[in-house]
């Protein structure tokens, strides 16, 4: 026994159409939350051609990085059975593919590692300004705040005795 849908209805020619896979999830609406573009995944070059290298990722899917996304850090090629990480550069549930670059994941992290000093810096600078700023207040103690207070209350008691 198999579990269909019906999927359409021909009274004239006295006709069904029936559907087996419309029960199943398709798995690319799955893959569209977990291979997002800009996400870098571990892959295996599984083939390699003139216009690029198949790569497959996790749970059996399948990329295609281009011949110009398949350079290694040193400018060398990609071979087979290398265990890289590639990013997502494109992402198509409709035509089922998935674009890859492995040059993007190095390149990437190039461009990022002269940025990290200069936030150090800045973050460094902020952090050095609010603590000057700190120690030139004069810290108010909970002891401070009830001394003014009695001595606020006082002070209205005088006036009201005196009206």
């Amino acid at each position: 026994m198999i579990d269909v849908i019906v999927l359409e209805i021909d009274k004239e020619n006295r006709r069904l159409s029936l559907g087996h896979k419309q029960l199943e999830e398709n798995p690319w609406d799955v893959f569209e939350t977990l291979f997002k573009e800009g996400s870098v995944h571990e892959g295996t070059v599984v083939n390699i051609f003139d216009r690029g290298a198949v790569i497959t990722l996790p749970y059996g899917v399948e990329g295609f990085a281009p011949s110009r996304h398949a350079k290694k850090e040193d400018n060398s090629n990609l071979k087979v059975d290398d265990v890289l990480d590639f990013k997502v550069i494109e992402f198509s549930k409709e035509n089922k593919k998935i674009i890859l670059s492995h040059t993007f994941t190095w390149k990437d992290e190039k461009a990022e590692k002269p940025e990290a000093p200069a936030k150090k810096t800045a973050s460094k600078t902020k952090r050095n300004a609010v603590n000057k700023v700190n120690e030139s207040n004069e810290s108010t103690t909970l002891g401070d705040i009830a001394g003014e207070l009695s001595a606020l209350k006082s002070a209205m008691e005088k006036s009201e005795k005196k009206k």
